[in-house]
């Protein structure tokens, strides 16, 4: 088992959370007082039928191939001044001996690098969706300081969410062996087979190279605005059809007493009414979870995938990798990707030999939540205003933060 980066010291006493649940919130669980609330169904009466959706979306969000030799534009190298702003602020959260299950900008102040991550948050949030940080000191730091530098990075962004039914709120991006044909009980981030393009159950996700593949394992994402542009102007059956709530998500066993082992939802969605702001058009997509439920619907709980469907998602699919930008991540690297307006995916990899000496490519991965009251899109969602909104929870399987897969 792979150790716990911080245990809990003395624990503060129970407060209450804004989550889903009335129950008071055990602090001596989650440090800081807030339970991720988890995946749900939409709330269906504040879904929007195919005729309200833009025929065509403008502005920052909306990009193809200006990026492409533009890395300046999207890539920030951290100054001298900065990593030691960082690796002062490690230092001091470890020698407080913190659970890093409760890292926050209060417990690592970052004076000068906070505000421009603020700003880059808003970049993200309302932008183009992307950036690459590069020359974090992993291999000077070692996986226990990187972790706590990386996380309280990620805490002025938004708010680590849990990520698996294990509570992982760091998670690692590993090749640990297993098969990745089982897609209905297998995540495939823990294995190295491709990854197709994808949205993960959470507003902001975090990415920090600590070890680099043999070859492959390289990283493309796509503007969502701009695939539904393409949708609307030469495939509107499929964009109408992406629209309507009749996809259905796999849960892969990653429940809580009483849910559904599914959830019924759409893949593109109409932001709830912001008085003065516009309603724009996000997504929430993974095809894995989508062709992964025959155990469902061979036994005729659940409709199968129709041949229309399966046009779809393969339409989608070709019209991400049409319009991608393609990035590498070096080790020292953090990517950070908006899963409101796009989507990523990663190549197929392959690990240096066992007798190579080197070590498995290995990323760290941080899920955050940007609720409504601090900048978030408007969801339709019960939780769209709780402060971890999104992730998975499973009961109350508490946070933890190891320092390697497990």
């Amino acid at each position: 088992m792979a150790p716990v980066a911080v245990e809990t010291p003395q624990p503060p006493p129970t407060t209450f959370s804004k989550a889903t649940s009335d129950k008071p919130i055990d602090r001596t669980v989650f440090p800081d007082g807030f339970k991720t609330s988890g995946q749900h169904p939409p709330l269906y009466d504040q879904l929007y039928p195919y005729s309200a959706f833009p025929k065509q979306i403008a502005g920052p969000t909306v990009w193809t191939d200006e990026y492409t030799d533009r890395p300046e534009t999207w890539t920030h190298v951290f100054s001298d001044a900065e990593i030691k702003e960082l690796s002062q602020a490690a230092d001091n959260f470890l020698s407080n001996n913190l659970p890093l299950t409760g890292i926050n900008p209060e417990n690592f102040p970052l004076p000068a690098l906070g505000p421009s991550l603020r700003t880059m948050r808003n970049e993200l949030l309302n932008g183009k969706g992307f950036i690459l940080y590069k020359g974090f000191p992993v291999n000077e730091w070692g996986n226990h300081k990187s972790a706590v530098a990386y996380m309280g990075l990620g805490s002025y962004i938004g708010y680590p969410v849990s990520q698996n039914g294990r509570g992982h709120i760091l998670g690692h991006v590993k090749d640990l062996g297993e098969d990745s044909t089982q897609i209905d009980k297998v995540r495939i981030y823990r294995t190295n087979a491709r990854q197709f393009f994808h949205a993960d159950d959470c507003d902001v996700v975090g990415l920090l190279c600590i070890a680099r593949a043999e070859s492959g394992g390289e990283s493309d994402v796509a503007s969502v605005h701009q695939v539904w542009n393409i949708l609307q102007a030469e495939f509107p059956d499929v964009a109408e059809l992406l629209t309507q709530p009749v996809w259905y998500f796999d849960r892969k066993g990653e429940e809580s007493q009483g849910e559904e082992p599914y959830i019924r939802t759409s893949v593109f969605y109409l932001e709830t009414p912001g008085e003065g702001k516009e309603q724009r058009v996000y997504a929430k997509w993974d095809p894995y979870y989508v062709r992964s439920l025959t155990r469902f619907s061979d036994k005729g709980v659940i409709p199968a995938l129709s041949p229309e469907q399966i046009h779809a998602l393969e339409t989608l699919e070709a019209v991400c990798s049409r319009v991608k930008l393609h990035m590498v991540l070096e080790v020292g690297d953090i990517q950070f990707v908006s899963n409101s307006h796009i989507l990523h995916a990663r190549t197929a990899y392959r690990d240096y030999g066992p007798d190579s000496g080197m070590p498995r490519r290995h990323l760290m991965r941080l899920w955050l939540s940007t609720p409504l009251s601090e900048g978030g899109w408007r969801l339709p969602f019960h939780d769209a205003n709780e402060r971890k909104r999104g992730g998975i929870q499973v009961d109350d399987t508490p946070p933890v933060a190891r320092l390697d897969a497990d």
